[in-house]
């Protein structure tokens, strides 16, 4: 008998309210900017129709409001998962512009001295072991359909790249996981067998946040009404 063919797609949160450029990592009380919202709603329009049984996230606030159009659309309730918060960094607090490097500093270059690890934050292995757990677990709640997981930047691309065979070494300007942009692992029995990836909200992104690491929420122009 033949295993039926599962689809976990991996959603990063949409857009937070963050004018002060602050580094939020875990940190409580970030929660969606008005453009946020609208990502989110943007994304239970596009998912409305999909054969999505199941849905968990992050338990920082701007991963829950993200699912919840989505979950309400279904009617599904949420379920938490700490597996798939944000990854831990040392710069957590720190605000950051584009007038200000990280890598200018002689304070922090200790920090720096080992990307592959990283040395400054949660070991990249350790991310992918604790995703795969949780998106292992909603493989099986959704076996035969789709589930949804709603995480973050980091520890979506660390997960793809570990599914991919892919170094974990690379420049987290060019990490294709825009906001709100959806991941989807196509499982056949528990083997990953292809990867997907699409950006439904792609249009509402401020183009200077793109290829942001990190939300700012600033209250720039979307893509769509700059022309």
């Amino acid at each position: 008998m033949s295993t039926p063919d599962t689809i976990v797609h991996l959603l990063r949160h949409g857009e937070v309210h963050n004018p002060d450029g602050v580094l939020y990592g875990r940190r409580d009380g970030f929660h969606l900017s008005v453009l946020g919202h609208r990502m989110a709603q943007r994304v239970s329009e596009t998912l409305d129709k999909r054969d999505i049984v199941h849905v968990r996230s992050s338990p920082l606030e701007r991963a829950q409001e993200t699912a919840a159009p989505t979950a309400q659309s279904l009617g599904l309730d949420v379920v938490i998962d700490p597996r798939v918060i944000e990854s831990s960094n040392i710069f957590e607090g720190q605000r950051f512009s584009a007038s200000r490097s990280i890598v200018r500093e002689p304070s922090v270059w200790w920090h720096l001295r080992n990307p592959f690890k990283p040395s400054w934050g949660e070991p990249y292995r350790e991310i992918v072991a604790r995703m795969m757990s949780a998106v292992h677990d909603a493989r099986i709640a959704a076996q035969g359909h789709e589930a949804l997981v709603v995480s973050h930047q980091l520890p979506i691309w660390t997960t793809r790249l570990a599914a991919e065979g892919r170094s974990f070494l690379h420049d987290p300007r060019k990490r294709h996981c825009t906001l709100c942009s959806i991941t989807s692992l196509h499982f056949v029995g528990d083997t990953i067998t292809r990867i997907s990836y699409s950006e439904p909200a792609g249009d509402l992104i401020p183009v200077a946040d793109r290829n942001a690491t990190f939300s700012s929420g600033t209250g720039a122009t979307p893509a769509e009404e700059r022309g």
